[in-house]
């Protein structure tokens, strides 16, 4: 019998209930995603590591040509193509000993980088962050939470301050010889290249 159980432990990932609550559903760049991983088991057994991990996918609609075999030529679609922007796996804590009857609250604070994209979506192009928590064990799948999809948004731009501006009177004298006017701190005439006399 402890042969089956061993062998279905490995590809069943263990009896827990992970629950993710955010403190906000709206993070901006730069700005700090809190909240816990509430954790509950059904079973005893040595996780690795518990974790958070974050993604950031941009999928975006592009036309691609594809051969059709009944149209014996090739023809354009449309389809939706993804690529991971971002992706983390910050651990909330290392290996530990699960108890049956075991929860426990897992805080995190996580960063998101100010150099990301925020949340977006358009007709062709979206821009998604999602979450989600896991508990590790070595030789079995992993247990997760569910996924849970957050906004990002670009913080506000800060005011422009602008510098005083000084305003100086400039006196200005015309030229002895050719009449133009220029600046009295000014020993040349920016015309005639006279030298002033006065």
């Amino acid at each position: 019998m402890s042969f089956l159980k061993k062998l279905a432990e490995k590809v069943t990932p263990p009896k827990v209930v992970l629950k993710l609550n955010l403190s906000e559903n709206v993070v901006f760049l730069g700005d700090y995603l809190k909240g816990e991983l509430l954790l509950s088991s059904d079973e005893e057994f040595d996780a690795d590591e518990i974790r958070c991990e974050i993604l950031c996918v941009e999928s975006a609609r592009v036309q691609k040509r594809f051969y059709d075999p009944a149209l014996k030529r090739e023809v354009v679609r449309e389809v939706w193509e993804s690529a991971t922007l971002y992706s983390a796996k910050p651990c909330l804590t290392g290996p530990m000993h699960i108890s049956k009857g075991f929860t426990a609250s897992f805080p995190f604070s996580i960063q998101i980088p100010i150099t990301m994209k925020p949340t977006s979506k358009g007709i062709d192009r979206r821009v998604t962050w999602t979450i989600k928590g896991v508990v590790a064990v070595e030789g079995r799948p992993d247990a997760t939470s569910q996924t849970i999809e957050f906004h990002v948004a670009q913080p506000a731009a800060p005011p422009i301050v602008k510098e005083k501006e000084v305003i100086r009177e400039v006196v200005m004298v015309p030229c002895k010889y050719c009449g133009t006017l220029f600046p009295q701190t000014e020993t040349v005439c920016p015309h005639c290249g006279a030298r002033r006399t006065i």
